[in-house]
């Protein structure tokens, strides 16, 4: 299996539950691997692996549209990576609150979703 990793892409959006952060907004980190099965070795052609320039523009399109819970954020990216990416056997995905709105809190917050294509269920 061969990985294509996109690490530590930083966005600023309007995901959360609450009222505040959906009007202030904050600070994310996500990371994205995505796992295929290469035809063969060496990879000569863009073609023949995962583009993770697409991956990134994917990425970003998806953290630009506010959603309530970072679950629906990670899981509609997978759905999405596997739906573009016919190479793509499986995805993970690790999203990081850098300054979630808890009282006292000193820290981070954050999903992560490990999926195989197969055990995609919409």
């Amino acid at each position: 299996m061969l990985f294509v990793h996109l690490s530590n892409l930083h966005f600023y959006a309007s995901h959360g539950f609450y009222e505040e952060e959906k009007v202030m907004g904050a600070s994310f980190e996500v990371n994205v691997r995505v796992g295929f099965q290469p035809n063969k070795f060496p990879i000569l052609h863009l073609t023949e692996t995962i583009d993770y320039s697409a991956v990134y523009e994917l990425v970003k399109k998806v953290m630009q549209h506010a959603q309530p819970l970072l679950e629906t954020v990670a899981g509609t990216m997978a759905v999405q990576i596997f739906e573009q990416f016919s190479l793509a056997e499986q995805v993970h995905i690790h999203i990081v609150k850098l300054n979630p709105p808890i009282l006292e809190f000193m820290g981070e917050s954050g999903v992560s979703l490990d999926v195989k294509r197969d055990e995609i269920r919409n």
